[in-house]
């Protein structure tokens, strides 16, 4: 094993311990917050429905684990016909399709959608999404997202908890929120952040770069 590499392990195992130390010692695990806008995940087929046939998701931005946000935007219709516009697609595309709005959002287009995990589509709201090519029916697919924590295993480890696991979080602002049933996600490819969606950071008036700590696992 070179130097560099013996460097890069030291460093990473250094951080852990340290971040493990601050949880340890009462103060909690501090998290980043990312706040999350209504978005929507496709499958290729509802991509060139929506946009034209043989047509591919453009890239506007990277996110974390794979996924970007694309240029590509559309219009979402409840069942009362009421519309949001502009919401952004995300990628690459999905097994399923599927759209995350804020609770605020749901009763704005008179849709009764369930708080859940993502990819958890089962039972969910049904929708309609209009592109500038086509429009879609789902029978179900619309979710209110289930707040939740990004993490690779170094920062789990560090902070003493698994994937799947269920912890509370404090906000430390003039608010002092404390969000509980936030879930765990764990895997190589998460860089380091909780995700909110609008409504909850509204409430608790925090905005995406804030930070939180895990007060209990």
């Amino acid at each position: 094993m070179d130097n560099s590499n013996v460097e890069l392990i030291t460093k990473m195992v250094l951080e852990a311990v340290e971040k493990k130390n601050a949880a340890q010692s009462g103060e909690g695990f501090l998290v980043p917050i990312g706040v999350s806008a209504r978005h929507i995940h496709l499958t290729q087929e509802h991509v060139e429905i929506l946009f034209g046939e043989g047509y591919h998701l453009t890239k506007f931005k990277e996110l974390m684990g794979g996924q970007f946000a694309s240029n590509e935007k559309v219009t979402i219709v409840g069942l009362k016909l009421r519309a949001i516009e502009n919401v952004r697609v995300l990628g690459p595309v999905r097994k399923n399709t599927q759209v995350e709005i804020s609770a605020t959002d749901a009763i704005s287009l008179g849709v009764k959608a369930p708080i859940r995990e993502s990819g958890n589509i089962v039972g969910s709201a049904p929708i309609a999404i209009i592109g500038p090519k086509g429009a879609v029916y789902l029978n179900e697919g619309c979710i209110v997202a289930k707040r939740h924590i990004h993490m690779a295993p170094k920062d789990a480890m560090a902070a003493g908890v698994h994937d799947g696991d269920i912890v509370s979080v404090k906000a430390d602002n003039e608010r002092g929120t404390i969000f509980n049933n936030v879930q765990i996600r764990v895997d190589d490819s998460f860089t380091l952040e909780m995700h909110i969606d609008t409504d909850e950071a509204n409430a608790a008036q925090i905005k995406s770069g804030d930070t939180v700590r895990i007060v209990s696992c």
